[in-house]
C-alpha cells in the first residue's frame, strides 16, 4: 500500500488579464475537496460585507510593512501607489503542513516572486485559446477605460513571454475543459514519487508461502 505524505501541495494559477483564471479558481474550490483558497493581506479598508480573516487580513500600512522587514510574504506589492497586497508566508506554510491543498490566484510578477521562495508548488499558466479572444473578452468586462484595456493587451504579450517559467500550461477555451485539466494536473502532482513517503507491503515469505501452497 502507497502511504502520501501528509504535506498538502501548493497550486499557483497566473496569467494575463481577462484569461479568466479568476473564474476556473472559484470553480476549482467549488468542486476539489481539501482546497483551500490562500487569503491575501491588506492595507486598504474592508469594503461592504467584507470580513478580516476571511476575504482578506487587514492590517495597518506599518503592520504590513514590518512584515516586509521580516520576509513574511512569499509575494507582495504596491498597487495604485497607496495600498500593499500580498501573501502571508506563515499561513500557507501552516495550511500545507496541516496537509491541505492551496490555491493562489495572482498575477504572474507575484506567482514567479513565491516559485523563488517555494519552488515545489505546482505553477499552472492560463492561456486564453487566442490574442483576439483575449481582446474580445477584454472589452466585454465593460469594467476599465479603452486606454486602460489597451495596457492590459500590450502587457499579455509580454507576460506570455514567461510561460517557460511554469510547471504546465492550460488554454481556458471554455471553463469546465479548463478547470478538469487543472484538476488532473493536481491527481497527477498527487501520484509523483516524491510526494509519496513511502511503501507498506506485504511480507515476501509469507506470499511466496501461499503460491506455493496454491
Amino acid at each position: 500500500m502507497v502511504k502520501k505524505k501528509r504535506y498538502g501541495t501548493l497550486i499557483v494559477l497566473s496569467g494575463p488579464s481577462g484569461a479568466g483564471k479568476g473564474t476556473i479558481c472559484a470553480e476549482l474550490l467549488r468542486q476539489v475537496d481539501n482546497l483551500r483558497f490562500s487569503v491575501s493581506m491588506t492595507t486598504r479598508l474592508p469594503r461592504g460585507n467584507e470580513v478580516d480573516g476571511k476575504d482578506y487580513y487587514f492590517v495597518t500600512k506599518e503592520e504590513f510593512e514590518d512584515g516586509i522587514q521580516k520576509d513574511n510574504f512569499l509575494e507582495y506589492a504596491k498597487v495604485h501607489g497607496d495600498n500593499y497586497y500580498g501573501t502571508p508566508k506563515d499561513k500557507v506554510v501552516e495550511a500545507l503542513n496541516n496537509g491541505e491543498d492551496i490555491i493562489l490566484e495572482i498575477d504572474i510578477q507575484g506567482a514567479l516572486e513565491v516559485k523563488e521562495k517555494m519552488n515545489d508548488g505546482v505553477f499552472i499558466f492560463i492561456m486564453p485559446p487566442s490574442m483576439r479572444e483575449l481582446k474580445d473578452r477584454l472589452v466585454k468586462r465593460n469594467t476599465e477605460t479603452k486606454d486602460k484595456i489597451i495596457e492590459r493587451f500590450k502587457n499579455a504579450y509580454k507576460e506570455i513571454n514567461e510561460v517557460t517559467k511554469y510547471n504546465y500550461i492550460v488554454i481556458n477555451d471554455e471553463v469546465q475543459n479548463a478547470v478538469d485539466k487543472v484538476k488532473a494536473i493536481i491527481l497527477a502532482e498527487k501520484c509523483r514519487v516524491d510526494r509519496i513517503e513511502d511503501f507498506e507491503l506485504n511480507n515476501e515469505e509469507e506470499l511466496l508461502h501461499e503460491l506455493l501452497t496454491l
